[in-house]
């Protein structure tokens, strides 16, 4: 799965924060830390494009327990977004507790939809976002199943 389109994404386009690594686009945007109870995303300095190598250094898991992924938002082919907004990013925003006072160090915010959409509410609940985790929050689990 090597990828050539390791140039930055315009501002014109939305990404979403919480991707999967087989979307066109893909970067990797942090790395899973923290314990197996209260894992944390840790930013990287710049986003890291989708390769055959840096999934196999998550051999033996899923590559979305080990590091968040960023991609051009697939706006209507998301099961979360709703015509207009990212509904993901809207509960997270609205139901997911603070835990960070301070706006921590992202290297897509100015591209990403959830901040364009929630401000920087949403920033202070991003790093317990982590797209496979076994063991999240009741609020964490509410806000990633689209039926709610």
């Amino acid at each position: 799965m090597s990828r050539t389109d390791s140039e930055p994404e315009s501002e014109d386009v939305r990404l979403c924060p919480s991707a999967q690594p087989d979307m066109s686009g893909a970067r990797a945007i942090g790395v899973v830390a923290g314990t197996p109870r209260h894992p944390r995303v840790r930013w990287m300095p710049r986003p890291i494009p989708v390769t055959d190598e840096l999934l196999q250094l998550a051999a033996g898991v899923e590559p979305t327990e080990v590091f968040r992924f960023a991609a051009p938002c697939a706006e209507s082919g998301c099961q979360h977004f709703d015509g207009d907004n990212c509904r993901l990013g809207e509960k997270l925003a609205a139901d997911v507790p603070v835990e960070l006072q301070v706006l921590p160090p992202c290297s897509i915010r100015r591209s990403c939809r959830w901040f364009a959409e929630q401000g920087r509410t949403i920033c202070n609940r991003c790093p317990e976002v982590v797209t496979l985790d076994y063991r999240a929050t009741p609020e964490l689990q509410q806000a990633a199943d689209p039926r709610v």
